[in-house]
């Protein structure tokens, strides 16, 4: 906890590198893109040349507000498009992955929205944290795999999946890793304080066996990498309880970096090169893995929650996993 709170006290001092590389033609989606350092990676993005950028955003008003912003900062118009997008659904999920399919390519996925709450919900079956930052995080990306394949043949390029996880993933011990199951043991607890740092870890662990499984399929390379992007002032922390609520203010006026600065770091993942497939990405450089994944009983933890999460992901959409 004391490294976790070094790293936040930190963030703020520590200047990323500013995304140039030229996106010419190419189509990105960026999820939970309406504010913070989505918004700050799309209008990025748009700068750099992009094709299309879809923002997949809940509240589609919030979505267009996102978009006009953008268009202002970039003088750049008919590149945004805003799309429904609630990864609390699973059948919005579905019917997003099935737009996006329809597209000529689809070069970039940034899988950024998360849920961070402190109390129990459940939602499709599950608790929510884990169904939106997990579950629908990856059934999206299992969904979107055939036409990020199709954009490599067709184009000659190297598409990239980006997972934004967090510091927070190296703070659980996951007491729950002694259960029968995993995931059951984690709808049926009642205490979610934890929730966010669990599934932030769990990110980290299906990134990885997603890149490997990828490899291991011969169907076309994508890389596939996941990354911290540094303690950032924007409105994930808004849902804090008193007096945390205030405790955090403070901290995040002394300390954080703007959603700005922390995108770049979005920025960096989504253009790197094979070094970082299936890698955990801290301040825009490669980073051990948490201490939980290490070893062979980590390696052993980490297949049981790629195991544990495909049979659901197989659950919802029957062979979706067909498509790694």
């Amino acid at each position: 906890m004391n490294t976790l709170v070094y790293n936040m006290a930190r963030s703020g001092f520590i200047t990323m590198p500013y995304p140039e590389k030229d996106c010419s033609g190419s189509i990105v989606v960026v999820t939970g893109a309406n504010s913070g350092i989505g918004r700050e990676a799309s209008r990025h993005f748009v700068r750099l040349g992009a094709a299309k950028v879809i923002l997949g955003c809940r509240n589609l008003d919030k979505g267009e507000e996102a978009k006009k912003d953008i268009e202002e900062t970039t003088g750049k118009k008919d590149v945004v498009e805003v799309w429904q997008l609630d990864m609390a659904s699973f059948d919005s999920v579905r019917e997003f992955a099935a737009r996006v399919d329809k597209l000529d390519r689809l070069d970039i996925l940034v899988d950024n929205a998360s849920r961070l709450i402190f109390t129990r919900q459940m939602i499709e079956g599950h608790e929510s944290t884990l169904t939106v930052n997990v579950i629908s995080t990856f059934l999206l990306t299992m969904l979107l795999l055939p036409i990020m394949r199709r954009t490599a043949t067709k184009f000659n390029i190297v598409p990239h999946i980006v997972v934004v996880s967090s510091d927070a993933a190296t703070a659980s011990p996951l007491p729950e890793r002694d259960s029968e199951n995993i995931f059951k043991a984690l709808d049926a607890k009642t205490d979610v304080l934890e929730r966010y740092n669990v599934t932030k870890m769990m990110q980290v662990m299906v990134t990885a066996k997603l890149a490997e499984a990828v490899d291991a399929s011969g169907k076309g390379h994508i890389v596939v990498n996941c990354l911290h992007p540094g303690f950032c002032g924007t409105q994930l922390f808004r849902r804090f309880p008193f007096p945390f609520n205030l405790i955090f203010k403070l901290f995040t006026a002394l300390f954080a970096r703007t959603a700005e600065m922390g995108s770049r770091t979005l920025l960096v993942a989504a253009f790197a090169g094979d070094e970082t497939q299936g890698r955990f990405m801290f301040d825009a450089k490669l980073h051990e893995p948490p201490q939980i994944m290490q070893g062979d009983e980590g390696e052993k933890l980490t297949q049981r929650v790629w195991d544990e999460l495909v049979e659901i992901l197989d659950g919802i959409v029957p062979g979706v996993t067909n498509n790694i």
